[in-house]
C-alpha cells in the first residue's frame, strides 16, 4: 500500500480508481463493511482502490482536541488488512478547511484524482462549513462520468455504530463493549519513558506511556495484552493520576506479567481488553498492594477468557 501525505503528490496510476473517503476513526465495524465493498467492487471494475483520509480530524482541529480512537499509525496498519493500493492521508488546515464542496468535487475528485467512483458513509459531510453532502454527490456525480456508493449505518445491539459513540464508550470505561464494535480491541501505542519508579518499589514496575495524540480512557485499572516485536504479553495497566503517591499528569502504567521486561525508550502498543475498577487513592501503600494483587487476580482471569 502506497501511502501519500497529500492529495497533489498521487502517481498517475492511481488516477481513475475506486476511492473510499472518511475519517475511519477506529476503523469500526461500519468502517469495514464499507472499506470492504469498495475493495470487492475495485476488482469487478478491474481499477484500484485507494482511501481518502484526513489528519487531524477537522473536528480535533477545529476545537483544539486530540481525541482521536486510532492514532494515523494504527489506522494505517489496520486498513492495510483491507488491500488498498494506496492510502492519502490528507493534512486537515486553515487552507483546507476552506476549500468548498463544490470545488472539493471537481478540483480534488474529478480534476486530481478523476475517480472512478467513491463510497462513503450515510452522514458524509465535506467541504466548507461542511456544505457537502450525499445528496449533493449523487446529484453531482450524475452529471460528471463517476459512480457513488452510500453504506448505511451498521448497528450493534440497536444502535447505530459510530466513532462518536466509541468515543464515548472509551470514556466510560466500557472498553470490552468497544473491542465489539471495533472488531478487535481498543490499541494506544506510544513510546515508554521513564517513570518515578513507584510500581517498582511495591513490587509491581511499570511501562510508562504517555498517551498523546489519542482520546484518553476512563482512569482505572484494565487487564490489557502489550505487543512488542511482534510478541504478545499479558498484563495489567493504570491510567490516571497515582494519587496514592501525590496527584501527577495523568499517565498509562502497565506491569507485565511474569518476568521484568525492560522496555525503557521502546514503542510498545496496549491493548485494552477489560475495565476492572476507577483509580482511587489508598490510605498506604499496604493497602494499595493488596488491591493491586486483587486486580491481577481479576485481569488473569478476563485475559484467559479472551
Amino acid at each position: 500500500m502506497k501511502i501519500y501525505n497529500n492529495i497533489n503528490f498521487i502517481d498517475k496510476k492511481f488516477v481513475n480508481s475506486v476511492l473510499a473517503i472518511g475519517n475511519f476513526d477506529g476503523v469500526h465495524l461500519g468502517h469495514q463493511e464499507l472499506l470492504k465493498k469498495a475493495y470487492i467492487f475495485s476488482r469487478k471494475v478491474k481499477k484500484k482502490f485507494g482511501i481518502l483520509t484526513f489528519d487531524p480530524l477537522p473536528k480535533d482541529f477545529f476545537n483544539k482536541t486530540d481525541n482521536r480512537i486510532l492514532n494515523i499509525d494504527n489506522k494505517i496498519d489496520i486498513v492495510k488488512k483491507f488491500r488498498a493500493d494506496f492510502f492519502i492521508k490528507q493534512k486537515f488546515n486553515l487552507n483546507f478547511s476552506k476549500i468548498s464542496h463544490d470545488n472539493f468535487v471537481k478540483r480534488i475528485l474529478l480534476k486530481k484524482l478523476s475517480v472512478h467512483s467513491i463510497f462513503v458513509g450515510k452522514d458524509f459531510r465535506f467541504g466548507f462549513k461542511r456544505e457537502g453532502n450525499i445528496f449533493f454527490l449523487k446529484k453531482f456525480s450524475k452529471n460528471n462520468n463517476f459512480k457513488i456508493f452510500i453504506i448505511n449505518f451498521k448497528k450493534f445491539n440497536n444502535y447505530k455504530i459510530s466513532s462518536s459513540k466509541i468515543r464515548s464508550l472509551i470514556q466510560a470505561g466500557k472498553v470490552s463493549l468497544v473491542n465489539k464494535v471495533m472488531g478487535r480491541p481498543w490499541t494506544i501505542s506510544g513510546r515508554v519513558i521513564k517513570g518515578k519508579k513507584f510500581g517498582r518499589r511495591i513490587g509491581f514496575p511499570t511501562a510508562n506511556i504517555k498517551i498523546l495524540n489519542q482520546i484518553k480512557p476512563l482512569f482505572g485499572v484494565y487487564s490489557v495484552k502489550i505487543i512488542f516485536n511482534k510478541k504478545t504479553y499479558k498484563g495489567i495497566a493504570n491510567f490516571g493520576v497515582r494519587p496514592t503517591f501525590g496527584s501527577s499528569s495523568p499517565i498509562l502504567e502497565v506491569n507485565v506479567f511474569g518476568k521484568n521486561h525492560n522496555f525503557y525508550n521502546k514503542n510498545i502498543k496496549v491493548l485494552f481488553i477489560d475495565f476492572i475498577r476507577k483509580e482511587k487513592k489508598f490510605k498506604n501503600s499496604s493497602m494499595l498492594v493488596r488491591q493491586i494483587k486483587k486486580d491481577i487476580k481479576v485481569a488473569k482471569i478476563s485475559l484467559n477468557k479472551k
